[in-house]
């Protein structure tokens, strides 16, 4: 997902969208552990939408801290 369709969420959204790409990511840890992982390049996306939606939500965190 990109950066621009996530900053579009609300605070709840994004919690609710890091669970489930949280969970799509343990099921393709256990892919991969068990050899059944095809697409490789898909672990690495996943770890990138995780980080990136945690990244908007330390964002979102900061604003409401300084009062912007």
């Amino acid at each position: 997902m990109k950066a621009s369709e996530l900053q579009a969420l609300t605070v709840s959204e994004l919690r609710r969208e890091l669970d489930d790409t949280k969970e799509e990511l343990m099921k393709l840890r256990f892919q991969q552990a068990s050899g059944q992982l095809e697409d490789t390049n898909r672990l690495r996306m996943v770890r990138r939408d995780v980080a990136r939606i945690k990244t908007i939500l330390t964002e979102r965190q900061q604003e409401v801290e300084n009062g912007e």
